[in-house]
């Protein structure tokens, strides 16, 4: 039953259509929340295995958690495209367990290529490798926040404000982090310039090889 509160039966057509932005972006939520995630979890498996020190303290890993729980939430609020609400759409968890195990391992693997860079190519120690995955994992979380928001390819999508300025504003706060005294107070140290080239490279790559599978996953 619907109460109308305007004469006017336009307002149904609205709440249809806020409706669908609002699956729309719930489901954004969900396949980059748990994408993101499932990757992690085995990323840090992985770097368990093969390296004798933890690959990220506890405080750093909820440090990094909490930041990025900021742009997470403004996705309530982001742009949806315009063909995303011309039909309704149903719950997939099957869809859903499809995209976290692509992505989901694409991102391990560029996890681990950071690992790789870090250990060989640096020969870093717990403190500079831990400061360069905590600055590589969140920033590559939010790449991918801004490459999955959208169907199209994600330059051509004008994420919401909201998402885009708090994304904006944490990813220059990670790479400025560990040049803070609060960076050495939860275990980090400033990066040589070298190795934030080289992490900044990685990450675009990582953007290019996501938006393939983007368009591989939608046809």
């Amino acid at each position: 039953s619907i109460v109308l509160l305007d004469k006017d039966l336009r307002v149904v057509a609205e709440g249809v259509r806020l409706g669908r932005r609002t699956f729309v972006n719930t489901m954004k939520y969900v396949r980059v929340g748990v994408s993101a995630a499932f990757g992690n979890v085995v990323s840090m498996a992985i770097a368990d295995v093969f390296l004798p020190f933890l690959p990220l303290l506890p405080m750093q890993i909820l440090l990094l958690n909490f930041m990025t729980d900021f742009p997470a939430l403004a996705i309530s609020g982001d742009s949806v495209d315009s063909e995303n609400v011309i039909s309704p759409r149903a719950w997939d968890i099957k869809s859903i367990r499809k995209f976290m195990i692509l992505f989901g391992l694409l991102s391990s693997l560029f996890d681990i290529f950071t690992f790789v860079v870090l250990r060989l190519g640096f020969g870093a120690s717990a403190i500079l490798f831990r400061s360069g995955w905590f600055v590589e994992s969140t920033l590559t979380e939010l790449t991918v926040m801004m490459v999955l928001r959208t169907n199209r390819r994600f330059w051509c999508s004008r994420p919401g404000k909201g998402l885009f300025w708090s994304s904006a504003i944490l990813a220059v706060l990670t790479v400025a982090l560990p040049f803070t005294p609060l960076g050495t107070v939860i275990g980090l140290m400033a990066l040589p310039l070298p190795l934030l080239l080289i992490l900044f490279g990685l990450i675009g790559v990582y953007a290019a090889m996501n938006e393939l599978a983007k368009k591989y996953w939608w046809r």
